[in-house]
């Protein structure tokens, strides 16, 4: 399915006395308004393939209708939420979940919907039927050397795949641990963790990088061995300079202080940038921005600092992917959710008076750099967001304009009621 340009043109007609008021009456008090909106237009958060269908837990899972049930209809999915909110120009790839048999016609397919593949996400955390070895004891980190080199050869064979589709990165995430004290030799699945990423490494193309994920538990729960960003940031920093930290915002210990990890991974230049989710109290991969958007907002705040300081492209220089399962929602609204959270965090940040902050700070007024976060953190910067949408073709108000042209009535119609997305 896609959709027609005029229909989402005719919706907005509806929506446009409104929007203006609402949009002059916010840009009054913007700074630098041209340049805001220049860089909202350019800014696309990464779609992930397994986050088109209905996600769910180790208790169930419970589908929905007219979910994709190839490759093919997650790219369709993905150009629907691109169509809408003209931010979502790429997919990410799991692999083994979606392997494209035809890596030339589905790029072709990408490209006509205005897509490119982002980062290539390889899989040692679950055994596949075709497999010689099982990962129930680890992949990378394994004691037996088979097993590694099992492992190894999928992250291979994933960039291969990644490289007829164009992608330019691998992200691995590993869930090698262990349950038990005395289960595991830290030192030995470090060091054979390192020497099995330093082997992938080898393989990859000279314009390609590797993101290095950490997470403090599940499904192993006595140790991860990434088990947070030091580690991650120590194998990347031993890897050599095209391998960097991928930060998830679900893999973090409550309480965790994100927006300071943000800053030193991009002091270092060993920042590579997120899987967006929000929890309540683990990984919990609710949708962005639904239980603490403030936090969000404070690691824009950290993110636009930093890129700064570094004379860094905001939409270009660090990876931007939604990674979250939703089990209760629909899925196409649940991303297009999530994008808009990002946006307003990014946006709000983009308002932050840097220079009264930077005076506050060497002040040590802390009341005033306070009141200047919030000022930030307080506007409803909805509008702005609205106009750069309009201003490249896509909807003031997305998920309204799902919902008005009855998208995923149309594709239960198309796909029907009883379809179970590929790869979940």
């Amino acid at each position: 399915m896609q959709l027609e340009k005029y229909a989402i043109d005719e919706h907005n007609h509806q929506l446009l006395k409104n929007h203006q008021r609402n949009f002059e009456h916010v840009a009054a008090d913007v700074k630098e308004l041209d340049t805001v909106i220049s860089k909202l237009k350019a800014f696309n958060i990464a779609i992930p393939s397994w986050a088109l269908g209905t996600g769910g837990t180790r208790f169930g899972r419970f589908s929905g209708g007219g979910e994709p049930r190839s490759l093919e209809e997650k790219l369709e999915d993905v150009g629907v939420i691109h169509a809408l909110n003209r931010s979502s120009n790429s997919i990410s790839l799991h692999i083994p979940w979606d392997i494209p048999d035809n890596a030339q016609a589905i790029k072709a397919l990408a490209t006509q919907l205005g897509l490119h593949f982002d980062a290539v996400n390889s899989n040692t955390f679950q055994d596949q039927a075709s497999q010689k070895h099982s990962y129930k004891f680890g992949s990378l980190h394994h004691v037996d050397k088979e097993v590694r080199q099992q492992a190894i050869q999928h992250n291979i064979e994933v960039i291969k795949y990644g490289v007829e589709l164009g992608s330019k990165a691998l992200s691995v995430w590993l869930s090698d641990g262990s349950n038990f004290p005395g289960q595991l030799n830290f030192r030995g699945a470090f060091q054979n963790t390192l020497e099995s990423l330093q082997e992938i490494y080898g393989t990859l193309p000279n314009d390609w990088k590797v993101w290095v994920e950490y997470k403090p538990y599940e499904p192993n729960f006595y140790s991860t061995t990434i088990g947070d960003w030091g580690q991650s940031y120590l194998l990347a920093s031993k890897l050599g300079p095209k391998a960097s930290t991928l930060v998830d915002l679900g893999h973090h210990l409550n309480g965790t202080n994100i927006e300071q990890i943000v800053s030193i991974l991009l002091m270092e230049g060993k920042l590579a940038g997120f899987h967006f989710n929000d929890s309540k109290y683990g990984d919990d991969d609710l949708t962005v921005g639904s239980i603490n958007p403030y936090q969000l907002f404070l690691i824009f705040n950290e993110l636009v600092e930093g890129m700064d300081a570094r004379n860094m492209n905001h939409a270009t220089d660090i990876g931007w992917m939604i990674d979250a399962s939703h089990n209760v929602k629909d899925p196409i609204e649940d991303l297009l959710q999530s994008v808009q959270a990002i946006k307003i965090a990014y946006a709000q940040a983009l308002l932050v008076d840097k220079k009264a902050l930077q005076a506050a700070q060497l002040n040590n007024d802390v009341a005033l750099a306070q009141e200047i976060l919030q000022a930030a953190y307080r506007t409803d910067v909805r509008p702005l967001i609205a106009q750069a949408s309009l201003l490249m073709g896509g909807a003031l108000d997305p998920i309204k304009a799902y919902r008005k042209l009855n998208v995923r009535d149309s594709l239960i119609k198309e796909r029907g009621v009883n379809t179970v997305a590929t790869g979940l």
